[in-house]
């Protein structure tokens, strides 16, 4: 795969559900080591996007392209397989169990023996796997065996995103993952995103928190009505302006052309026109 060949990448995807078009020849994509904002009014296509390129909704129309190559989503597994892993704003943790049991859930391992059903858990080795992991992502909670009830809302956060990565991902979506938590949750949310990027994953923010998708996103894909509203580089350009195009009140050349007359202004000490 060539280093400028995003590593999912969606194509004219059309999805409609009766007379509705949730989504209308949407192209899209993300890089490794890049964090990408999906943003948008509410109905304007974002869930529908993000379930599509997970296997729960098929596109009527368009193409996926993973590492390049062309592949059929079909059903969730086919994006497990693939690499993409989800994690959506309910998390699916069991809060009556510890931190360990979260992270393996469905996918326990076992000690050698015989028969598959009557053989211990092999807890040593899940455990010894889950700080690991945790060690690396740096991730903040005050024991392996502490109960998930008992967390935090960042550190649920960060327990769910964690155990999404157990099956080594290159592309994480992360599903509205600032929602409802306080200042200090999110600034150890954003952070671990930082780190996501930091070991060569592809990242995908769908969030209504501009100032969140700022923080840690390098690009913006604005969808509005299930059509394309926008994609801009997060350092060209202002909350203001994503909310303009999310709003349909602007446009990409106006956005990107006025932050071009700020930057002059800032550099020269005012427009043309003030100059005269």
């Amino acid at each position: 795969m060539s280093p400028d060949t995003p590593l999912l990448q969606l194509e004219g995807i059309s999805k409609h559900f009766g007379p509705v078009h949730a989504l209308d020849r949407v192209d899209f994509a993300v890089s490794a080591g890049e964090v990408v904002g999906l943003v948008g009014d509410n109905g304007a296509g974002k869930s529908t996007l993000v379930k599509t390129i997970a296997g729960i909704n098929g596109p009527d129309s368009g193409r996926i392209l993973f590492e390049g190559q062309e592949v059929s989503i079909n059903k969730p597994q086919d994006a497990t397989n693939l690499g993409i892993a989800t994690v959506y704003q309910d998390l699916a943790l069991c809060d009556n169990l510890d931190v360990v049991a979260n992270l393996f859930l469905g996918s326990e391992e076992r000690l050698g023996g015989i028969g598959t059903v009557t053989r211990q858990l092999d807890e040593v080795d899940m455990e010894n796997r889950a700080a690991d992991l945790l060690s690396n992502l740096a991730v903040t909670i005050p024991s392996l065996r502490s109960e998930v009830g008992t967390l935090s809302g960042g550190q649920r956060q960060q327990v769910a995103v964690a155990r999404s990565l157990l099956g080594e991902p290159k592309v994480v979506m992360l599903d509205e993952p600032t929602a409802a938590l306080g200042v200090p949750q999110t600034k150890q949310v954003l952070g671990l995103i930082k780190r996501l990027r930091e070991r060569g994953l592809g990242v995908v923010v769908i969030s209504h928190n501009l100032a969140d998708v700022f923080e840690v996103c390098d690009r913006i894909f604005v969808l509005r009505l299930g059509r394309p509203a926008g994609d801009f580089t997060s350092t060209e350009v202002t909350e203001e302006h994503i909310v303009a195009a999310i709003t349909g009140l602007g446009s990409n050349a106006g956005a990107r052309a006025e932050v071009a007359e700020d930057k002059a202004e800032a550099a020269g000490g005012g427009t043309e026109g003030e100059k005269a």
